[in-house]
């Protein structure tokens, strides 16, 4: 008594899980909390925050609004780990229920299963004809036997479609955990995010701005270096890993510190350096953005340690924080602390350029490849 006590206690939890939002009429909003296992309140409140966060993504880019952008951004995850983890629990309860089951079927189909057994070797012998009182009752034997084994059949295909479902609720049990485990990454990511922000401006408003100048310039710089509207002298031929330049170690032209902007251009258009610099140990400081592979051969253009500040790409600064004004960051920013040589990744013939910037020069060097690729890197001194 006490199991059927269990299993309907445990259906009841289920179905009030699945189908409690009928009985839900609050408002919601993207402020709000919700209760455990109030599956209702937390689509509607997933529902505000997305529309919260597409109207603040329309306003005005400003440091107050990249902010509450977090803040919605953050509440949303939170509240679809919630769903997620309000599914395995739903789902965790169907497995118990499916289980049972088919722990009960198995045992009800291994009982019958052995006596159909004995009664069908039984009636199937030469007794069975002469055991019976006349003809009418064998045929009744007979027909009783059959019922019962078509029973059997339609037991066996009941533990068959249960064993089926237990499976299936397994298998979206594990994809849900995965799941999960993606949506708190993602959660941790947007707390660095919006950690690193605030470090990055001091909650300062004007520096903000400054940044953001600072990036759409440097966008503008970048399209008219590739356009052939940089100011360039011809210097030599190059080999690979000849010194070329320094990093400018401080803030410059369209730079808000010290780094190496490497580009990569194959007949005008943009190529993502991972995909030609050799695979090799990296520090992240990308954090927002999380880590990519380097899948190329070509040589570094700055020694080891290499910190990666941001990559190619919809990185963080393009796509939350709208630094490129919607565009793609069009290189990978890189830097060695310690160390700010500069070098040619393959040989070719080295130009030396410059061009304004955000009321200054942004200096580059630039080298025609031999391979027909062209290679420019950002923020140096020569």
């Amino acid at each position: 008594m006490k199991f059927h006590v269990k299993k309907i206690f445990l259906l009841a939890t289920v179905l009030l899980t699945v189908f409690g939002f009928r009985f839900s009429t609050k408002a919601q909003t993207c402020d709000s909390s919700c209760s455990s296992g109030d599956a209702a309140c937390l689509s509607k409140v997933i529902a505000d925050c997305g529309s919260k966060i597409s109207t603040l993504q329309s306003q005005a880019n400003t440091l107050k609004n990249q902010i509450a952008q977090f803040d919605a951004q953050i509440k949303l995850t939170t509240l679809k780990i919630a769903q997620t983890q309000e599914q395995i629990n739903m789902l965790g309860g169907r497995i118990v229920l499916l289980g049972d089951s088919i722990a009960s079927l198995t045992e009800a189909f291994n009982s019958r299963a052995v006596e159909t057994y004995k009664l069908s070797k039984f009636e199937n012998n030469f007794f069975f004809i002469l055991s019976a009182d006349d003809i009418g009752s064998a045929v009744s034997r007979f027909h009783y036997l059959q019922k019962i084994q078509e029973e059997d059949r339609s037991l066996f295909i009941r533990l068959q479609d249960a064993q089926t479902a237990y499976q299936d609720q397994k298998t979206d049990q594990e994809a849900l955990q995965k799941q999960l485990k993606t949506q708190q990454a993602s959660l941790n990511s947007q707390k660095a995010a919006k950690n690193s922000l605030l470090a990055i401006t001091k909650n300062d408003e004007k520096k903000y701005q400054s940044l953001l100048s600072k990036a759409q310039a440097e966008m503008v710089a970048i399209q008219s270096i590739i356009a052939g509207l940089g100011k360039e002298t011809e210097v030599r031929k190059v080999s690979e890993g000849e010194r070329i330049a320094s990093v400018i170690p401080t803030s410059s032209a369209c730079s808000s510190g010290g780094h190496l902007h490497f580009e990569v251009v194959k007949d005008g258009s943009n190529q993502n350096p991972a995909g030609f610099l050799s695979g090799k140990d990296v520090i992240w400081d990308n954090s927002p953005d999380g880590q990519f592979s380097f899948t190329g051969g070509w040589a570094w253009p700055i020694n080891d340690p290499v910190r990666i500040t941001q990559g190619y790409g919809m990185t963080y600064y393009a796509a939350t924080l709208r630094y490129y004004g919607g565009k793609p960051h069009t290189g990978i920013d890189m830097v060695n602390t310690g160390d700010y040589t500069v070098k040619a990744v393959k040989p070719g013939t080295l130009y030396l350029g410059s061009i304004a910037c955000g009321g200054g020069a942004l200096r580059y060097v630039h080298v025609k490849q031999d391979d027909g690729y062209e290679t420019y890197y950002l923020h140096v001194n020569y």
